[in-house]
């Protein structure tokens, strides 16, 4: 028996929306998995730079940022 998410039917403005933690959660964990994805690439990066995601510090945020929103916006995440 699988389970299936139950979503809030209830429409919000968006000066409601912007209150909710639901609504913050997804934008604060893209930004600190965006700070980690630079901090790998600072620290342990790739030194001659032929690496596909950490030899670009503009990767490595980008794939940082998508974990990030990934943690927290899993299918199903409710």
């Amino acid at each position: 028996m699988s389970e299936t998410c139950k979503t809030n039917q209830e429409q919000l403005t968006l000066k409601e929306k912007l209150k909710t933690w639901m609504f913050w959660k997804p934008v604060l964990f893209t930004a600190l998995g965006g700070l980690g994805g630079f901090l790998y690439y600072y620290f342990v990066g790739c030194p001659n730079g032929t690496c596909a995601i950490t030899g670009n510090p503009w990767s490595s945020i980008a794939f940082g940022g998508f974990f990030g929103f990934f943690l927290v916006n899993r299918p199903c995440a409710c």
